[in-house]
Formats: structure tokens, sequence, C-alpha cells
């Protein structure tokens, strides 16, 4: 019996206009009497700008026009899509899910819709539960999206989380196949570490209780990512019998150049092997592995053949890696 595999057969991204730069940024801060400047920032994190969405704007909308231009670069019919997974921690409502909510965008009913919470880490789970159903031959083709919109959570009186997150939405679609594609994935997570990045607000009675904004332990995440990352990275190497002299390409988690640089200098990689876009996107949580993924396609430097190792971490904490042939 033939195996099945799946394939990333396209990728697609979508970024809200609006651009806010370090200095726009840290003269908003001002303002509040908050002081912070474009070299604070960059110095510490390697951001210049990230991009935030308009307040009608959702995670579904700018979800469904990554899906959109994903399925343009596969050349796959929308009604061909038999799967639809959303990782986002900044969903439309409470429920539905923000995949239902997105299909109910993209015209298309009846396959099974559903989100995924990992956090910054999501895609990556997403990706390998859509992996999975396709070898399970439950689904044959997926949309498999990251989509958020954290500007929403975001406290703007803490300049210590709010000049790194920005929003956006990056999508691929994954089909079946008889060649290898996705070689193996690389699951985790530590609920012992969920107070070191969290957002404790909920909805009870009819109001929002509790704090409602985005915390972090900064350097205790910067910590456990570092070590977490390498780990998973080896690891997920491993299950594909692998080395790190394999890969073509590191598409991190675009959470802090910092960490970055210390996954590559695990893996013994240049930084000229390390797609980055955290320069101009920021933190965008779910959608960072993704829309990066796409702009390394667009820009030509991901090409067919080649093998990327794809890695995140967030709260909880979860961490995850993929390994795939492009």
């Amino acid at each position: 019996m033939t195996r099945r595999y799946s394939r990333i057969v396209g990728t697609g991204s979508f970024l809200p206009p609006r651009r806010v730069t370090n200095t726009e940024l840290a003269a908003q801060l001002a303002q509040r009497g908050i002081e912070t400047s474009d070299e604070w920032i960059v110095e510490r994190t390697g951001i210049h700008a990230r991009h935030f969405a308009a307040p009608e704007v959702s995670s579904s909308d700018l979800g469904a026009e990554a899906a959109r231009r994903a399925l343009q670069a596969a050349g796959v019919p929308l009604q061909e899509i038999d799967l639809i997974i959303v990782a986002t921690s900044t969903p439309d409502m409470i429920f539905p899910s923000t995949a239902a909510i997105l299909q109910r965008k993209l015209g298309i009913a009846g396959c099974p819709a559903f989100d995924v919470q990992a956090v910054c880490c999501g895609f990556i789970h997403a990706l390998a539960v859509a992996d999975a159903m396709i070898q399970a031959d439950a689904a044959s083709k997926a949309l498999v999206i990251g989509a958020e919109v954290f500007s929403r959570i975001l406290d703007f009186n803490d300049r210590t989380t709010c000049v790194l997150f920005g929003d956006g939405a990056g999508a691929v679609v994954l089909t079946a196949s008889g060649q290898p594609g996705i070689l193996a994935t690389d699951l985790h997570a530590d609920g012992r570490l969920t107070d070191i990045l969290y957002v404790p607000g909920h909805v009870a009675g009819g109001k929002a209780l509790g704090d409602p904004f985005l915390r972090m332990e900064g350097r205790a995440v910067f910590r456990h990512a570092v070590t977490l990352l390498g780990e998973t990275a080896r690891a997920v190497l491993d299950k594909a019998g692998k080395t790190e002299a394999d890969i073509d390409w590191l598409v991190p988690h675009q959470a802090n150049i910092r960490i970055m640089l210390g996954s590559a200098k695990k893996l013994r990689l240049p930084l000229e092997k390390v797609i980055v876009t955290v320069d101009e996107h920021g933190n965008t949580s779910a959608a960072s592995v993704p829309l990066a993924l796409d702009c390394g396609v667009r820009a030509g430097q991901i090409r067919p053949g080649q093998l990327l190792l794809l890695e995140a971490v967030g709260g909880g904490l979860t961490w995850g890696a993929a390994l795939l042939t492009f």
C-alpha cells in the first residue's frame, strides 16, 4: 500500500495596511508619559515596525485574505478544500470558531472547520493536525491558517510588551501526495509555565472579568525559548533522519531577533539561512511562521525541493517544530 503524505502547494499572507514604525509608536507612548525610542526597541528586539488592524477588522478578515492568496498560489479551487484549521489566540468571538466564520467569508460550507489555540506555536500545531488528518485519509486538501489581531490585547502602558507585537495572517494549502512533503512534526507543552506568558481575562455573567491584557516575564520566556527551540529542532531532525547540515532554511517564530539568532546558533546555521521578518512585522504570534514562510517564497528565497525547518514557542508554554520538503 502506497503511503499517503501531505505537501504544501501554496502559501499566502496578509497584513493590515496601517504600518506603525517605532518612532510613531514611541510618540504615542510619550503622550502616556512612557519613554521609549526606535533605538531602544531595535536593540532589544530587532523590530523596526509592525502592522495594526483597523477597529472593524477581525482575525477572520485577515485570515480569509491570506487564505485566498494561498489558494491562488496553489491553483486549488476553493470548492476542493475539505478541511480548515485556524490557529489564533485572538478569535473573533467566544464561539463559533474563527475557522467557521472564515469558512463563511470564503463562501464554502460542509467541511470541518475548527480553531487551534497554542498561542505563538499555534500554526505548528495546526499544521501537525492537518498533516495527520491527511495521512489518515480524513482530508485531502486543507487550509491551515494563522491569524491574529494582537493589538487588541496589548497594554500600551507597558513598553516591555506593547512594542513587540503586531497583527497579520499567513496561510498554506496542504494537499495529499504520494511524495513526502511534511517529513516530521514535534509538539510539546508545559502547563507549569503558564504564568510567564498569559492573558488572564475572561467573560462571565455578562461582564469581562480580570485583566484583559497580555502579561509576560520577558527574561523567563527568553531563557526557556532558546533551550526549547533547540530541543524540538533536534527532535524533529532525528525523527526524519536528517541533520542540521541538510537544512536549507530555518523559518522560526518571529518573536525577537535575539531568540532567532540563538536558535540558529544551536543548529550551526548562518543568519543567511534564516527567514527574518520580525523587523517589519513584529511578533504576530500564530501568524508569524506562515507569514514568514510566504514572504520567503514570494521573495524567491524558498524554492521547490528545499528542506525547511519551522519552529515556534508560545504561551502555555507550548513549543514545536515541523520539518518539510517544500
